[in-house]
């Protein structure tokens, strides 16, 4: 049976090397992936990720190989992720609070949200939520996005975050209780040494900040609780924790192992790795 993967890219800039390796994993076992983003924009690659030369600052070297940059840039200028699906168009949006009919809103928000999101997992067998700057401005906080990754975790099937990607779990949350699924868990992320101090830059928009707007290693690790733990394994060349059904990468080194490792608790039944 061909396994199904759904792909999250941001519509704001994906880092190409963290979609290149885990889909490289996944053409080569036949795999069937979908791409969905936030509103069915197409996404691309941030352009740093297809330049051999770019130094990444926290590292102070080069990130992307000439071989990594070409793939990426093959991949950007194919067909391959036009038509994307629209979470807004799958996944209904909670009402606000202060909506004049707000009970019988949210009724009929709960209505369709569980078909919604049981259609939507029933349909593959695991979820991958690309990183990069671009999810910072469209997946980390997006409701529908949690919504889905809640359901694929309520479903037991397993979840690969990359680099930014990692901050859709900390914030999928239980809405009563408000605790995140990774509470208890153990993840890798970006570590305060490997964050940018300015730079962090977005496709479509005229907008170039400083350091990225929250430190991920903070949430992360208050994300996790007491019986958790964040790795971010710094000087370590390379970072990915297995706790299923979490598959959690640090950065782009990290993709094409993030993908063989997912692949692997598709098919092997891997449940820890990396801690």
């Amino acid at each position: 049976m061909t396994r199904r993967v759904l792909v999250v890219l941001s519509e704001y800039g994906y880092w190409g090397e963290e979609l290149v390796g885990p889909l490289e994993a996944f053409d080569a076992r036949g795999y069937q992936v979908t791409f969905v983003t936030a509103t069915g924009k197409r996404a691309h690659a941030l352009p740093p990720s297809m330049d051999a030369d770019y130094i990444d600052p926290p590292l102070g070297r080069t990130v992307t190989t000439p071989e990594m940059a070409r793939a990426v840039r093959a991949l950007d200028e194919s067909d391959r992720l036009d038509n994307p699906l629209s979470l807004a168009d799958l996944i209904p949006e909670r009402p606000y609070n202060s909506s004049i009919n707000h009970l019988r809103e949210l009724e009929a928000y709960h209505r369709a949200l569980q078909p919604a999101v049981d259609d939507l997992v029933a349909a593959y067998d695991a979820l991958v939520l690309v990183g990069g700057s671009g999810p910072l401005v469209d997946m980390v906080n997006n409701e529908r996005l949690h919504e889905v990754v809640l359901g694929f975790h309520a479903a037991d099937k397993p979840i690969l975050a990359e680099c930014y990607g990692v901050t859709v779990l900390a914030f999928a949350r239980d809405w009563e209780s408000r605790q995140s699924i990774i509470y208890g868990k153990h993840v890798t992320g970006h570590p305060k040494e490997y964050d940018y101090k300015d730079g962090t830059g977005f496709l479509g928009v005229d907008f170039n900040m400083g350091p990225p707007p929250f430190p991920l290693e903070y949430i992360l690790r208050d994300a996790t609780g007491a019986f958790g733990g964040f790795h971010g394994n710094v000087g370590k060349e390379l970072s990915v924790i297995v706790d299923y059904p979490f598959v959690t990468a640090r950065s782009t080194p990290d993709s094409a192992l993030s993908g063989e490792l997912l692949v692997q608790t598709l098919e092997n039944g891997l449940r820890r790795y990396g801690w």
